[in-house]
């Protein structure tokens, strides 16, 4: 296979069947390095093409804490009080920069995944 840019659907699927026949060669090979190159181009092609976007910040959060084993309670030092938690968890208000550091420092979630704006559930008038 001749190596050229992926620009294509057809030129990432070539790529990849590509990838899956070179995938045990060794480093610093022809081959090793014809597998470098083709998995740094699908790469590349893939971020164009198929971003993946971070979870909103609620889903962020709940996936934190099921994964850790935490309660809603485990958040409370954090965001302040039963009622502020439950109101962030049920997309009524965002989580404040000061609440973003503390859970940052005491859980170590990542900032990136807690700055997002969360989905805002939109309200009918009464």
């Amino acid at each position: 296979m001749k190596i050229t840019p992926i620009k294509t659907e057809k030129d990432y699927h070539s790529a990849l069947k590509e990838i899956e026949r070179l995938f045990s060669a060794k480093l610093n090979t022809p081959n090793g390095d014809k597998l470098d190159i083709l998995t740094t181009l699908t790469q590349k092609y893939e971020e164009e093409h198929y971003p993946i976007d971070f979870p909103d910040t609620v889903s962020a959060l709940l996936y934190w804490m099921e994964s850790r084993g935490l309660e809603r309670k485990d958040l409370i030092p954090c965001i302040g009080t039963r009622a502020r938690v439950s109101e962030i968890l049920n997309h009524k208000r965002d989580l404040s920069l000061n609440m973003i550091r503390k859970l940052y420092d005491t859980f170590h979630i990542p900032a990136e995944l807690l700055i997002k704006k969360s989905k805002q559930k939109k309200h009918r008038p009464a």
